[in-house]
């Protein structure tokens, strides 16, 4: 277990593409080819888009159970939604018992930028994560790319790195990091909405019955889109949404946020 903090700032953007591409989406796949960060996390259960030498993946999973330890338990529908139930996590991170921000699920995600050999590294590639925060029919969504920071605590690998052997930067090393993402294709992490607890993101309420969206984009330095990726978490009984072309979503490009990191053997 360990923790990462990462003190930033947010600022609004608007982010244009130039092209989209066409979606190939599967789902309750394997991602190429394992689960590197946290040793014990199984592969299996994400949605995945592969295209242009690219590999995009995103799964819901159950972090706390009742005793407060995560599990290979994806809920998967099968279809691109994950079933979780709503209520806050039973010991929080252990430093803030029934943290009132923190669900019992995390989202995780996998970047592959050369699955095929057609590929590139990590950094030749630009990339969006967009987050929804609304459980209601709307979107309230933090948008940012979450490879091109200065530090990010990601584990990080090749296709040839086994479950559990990513490499992550020391913490605040952004030579460390920035060397990773210039000479790997592979970059994954799990993360919890309490990571986001800063302004206009913060107060979160896990206890509240939503359907919330998640998607994953990989682009070229122009801005062309090359592979894309969309979940949704669906807690509780869910929340009624409209098709994606109604939903007015708020843009926010990431120069840092403070997030905190903890992953946890499962």
């Amino acid at each position: 277990m360990f923790r990462r903090m990462i003190a930033a700032t947010l600022v609004a953007a608007g982010l244009g593409l130039s092209g989209t591409a066409q979606a190939i989406i599967s789902h309750n796949q394997n991602v190429t080819s394992d689960v590197i960060f946290g040793s014990g996390n199984a592969n299996g259960s994400f949605t995945v888009d592969w295209q242009n030498g690219i590999e995009l993946g995103l799964r819901g999973k159950l972090r706390f159970d009742t005793n407060n330890q995560p599990q290979n338990i994806f809920n998967s529908n099968g279809d691109g939604t994950f079933n979780f139930a709503a209520g806050i996590a039973p010991g929080g991170f252990g430093f803030v018992p029934n943290a009132p921000t923190t669900p019992v699920w995390n989202f995780e995600f996998s970047i592959n930028s050369n699955f095929d050999g057609n590929g590139a590294n990590l950094d030749n590639f630009l990339y969006r994560i967009g987050i929804d925060f609304d459980p209601g029919p709307g979107q309230f969504l933090l948008d940012f790319d979450p490879i091109n920071q200065l530090f990010v605590d990601h584990a990080i690998g090749t296709n040839a790195t086994g479950n559990g052997g990513g490499t992550v930067a020391p913490f605040g090393d952004t030579a460390a990091y920035g060397a990773l993402i210039a000479n790997n294709n592979l970059a994954q992490n799990s993360w919890n909405m309490e990571f986001f607890n800063d302004p206009p993101f913060d107060g979160f309420d896990p206890t509240l019955d939503g359907t919330y969206d998640f998607f994953l984009i990989a682009m070229d330095q122009q801005e062309n889109e090359l592979a894309r990726v969309n979940i949704q978490i669906i807690v509780g009984a869910g929340a009624s949404v409209p098709e994606p072309s109604a939903m007015a979503l708020i843009g926010l490009g990431l120069v840092g946020l403070s997030l905190t990191r903890r992953h946890r053997k499962a």
